[in-house]
């Protein structure tokens, strides 16, 4: 043990090495009369989902990884769903600025995993376009992203098709 009480492991990590996984959780109800956004791509169907801004589930998602990785907030927080601000606001913008906060904290995005739960519609189809446009939002290689849509099988709010859910894993590097 060392003087503070921690077990020494042998295992002395430089400063610019130092990493951090962050999760991040979103969901919100599907509506009529709003665009499907996801991932920052427009997915033709009939129904939106609901929210404060675009309610784009995944930007969401990856935005809250980030933003738990870094050590700060919460994106209901840095973006409050009581400010006017925020009304109909474009989440690639949000999603932009998040990683900006998360950069000017001394960190890089190593990867992220994520995944979108949707009874409807078949989120496949999408997948390298919402990857892509990632990818430009937060200045990194596409192939450093993963996408995974899943469906509920008929289980719980997705299943009934009441609405749609993404989780984010990101691992930073400072």
């Amino acid at each position: 043990m060392d003087r503070q009480g921690r077990f020494d492991t042998g295992l002395h990590y430089p400063y610019n090495l130092l990493m951090r996984i962050g999760f991040g959780f979103d969901s919100h109800r599907l509506v009529v009369g709003r665009a499907l956004i996801i991932g920052g791509v427009h997915v033709p169907f009939d129904k939106g989902l609901a929210g404060h801004s675009d309610a784009d589930v995944l930007l969401h998602a990856i935005a809250d990884a980030l933003i738990g990785a870094a050590g700060l907030s919460s994106l209901g927080e840095l973006f409050p769903d009581t400010d006017p601000a925020y009304r109909g606001a474009d989440s690639a913008a949000l999603l932009g600025k998040a990683a900006s906060l998360v950069s000017e904290q001394g960190y890089g995005i190593v990867n992220l995993d994520c995944t979108i739960l949707a009874e409807e519609p078949r989120l496949v189809p999408f997948r390298d376009a919402m990857r892509d446009r990632i990818a430009e939002i937060l200045a990194i290689p596409a192939t450093d992203i993963a996408i995974k849509p899943k469906r509920g099988e008929g289980m719980g709010f997705v299943g009934r098709k009441e609405g749609i859910a993404a989780m984010a894993v990101v691992l930073l590097n400072r």
